[in-house]
């Protein structure tokens, strides 16, 4: 499978996923349709679906659109999200299938929005998978709790995204990567993981280049949400518990001004 970015609006991305036996394509968060139909156009790909994350407008807010220029798209989207558009509710465990070589599975990771899924999938043998997480797990960061709590958050990233295996690349959607890893080091100073990610985010930002994907390890390393269970954070920030820290984390990351 091939995956190409199309960065949108101000920091988003959508995706294109192609299967390369056939050509069809899946797209991620069309926000924009039109940007995303040319990308399949010049990758000679046939677009079949859209996997929306979550019902936030800057992701689900170009399905209608997509829908009447492109006929018969089906449009996939949680079935707790009242998704603008969709056409196929999917809960946790769904599976669907994209051309010849390429599978898909909705994973509910709820506490962004209710009904937020990210989608993990897998191409060819000897292909690295891959899972679009939306505003779940960001690059070094979480989205926002703006329907959840801090359980659910943690059962999200440290249980059903940190089961996955560790070579999966992460596709997230924004680009919030390097004042993630700033805050990051404000955590874990001394991490070094952190501090060699920053300085390489930084250059890829200055010559206009994504920070994305990342790889479930890495984020395992460098991701401060996802490192709760560790017993140097858990004293640092004061708590006793795996989410009592990543209550504690998001508190300091909304107030933090970077």
């Amino acid at each position: 499978m091939k995956i190409f970015h199309v960065p949108c609006l101000q920091d988003n991305y959508s995706y294109l996923i192609i299967d390369e036996s056939t050509g069809d394509a899946a797209v991620v968060d069309p926000v924009d349709p039109e940007k995303v139909i040319a990308s399949a156009e010049q990758h000679s790909a046939k677009i079949k679906f859209v996997l929306t994350t979550h019902h936030h407008w800057d992701h689900a807010g170009g399905n209608e659109k997509i829908k009447q220029l492109v006929p018969e798209i089906k449009v996939y989207g949680g079935s707790l999200d009242k998704v603008k558009g969709c056409t196929d509710a999917v809960d946790n465990g769904d599976k669907l299938s994209l051309g010849q070589d390429v599978n898909i599975l909705a994973l509910h990771t709820p506490c962004h929005t209710k009904g937020h899924i990210s989608y993990y999938v897998t191409g060819k043998e000897g292909e690295n998978p891959a899972v679009f997480t939306g505003d779940t797990l960001f690059v070094a960061g979480c989205g926002k709790f703006f329907e959840g709590t801090a359980e659910q958050m943690h059962q999200s990233l440290c249980v059903t995204l940190a089961s996955l295996p560790k070579p999966t690349q992460v596709y997230c959607g924004h680009e919030y990567t390097v004042k993630n890893l700033e805050f990051a080091l404000t955590v874990e100073p001394n991490n070094e993981k952190i501090q060699q990610k920053l300085a390489w985010a930084r250059q890829q930002r200055q010559a206009d280049l994504p920070t994305i994907p990342s790889t479930l390890e890495e984020e395992l390393e460098t991701n401060p949400f996802m490192r709760v269970d560790k017993p140097e954070i858990q004293e640092k920030l004061g708590c006793k518990t795996p989410i009592d820290t990543l209550r504690e984390v998001r508190n300091k990351k909304d107030q933090w001004r970077g």
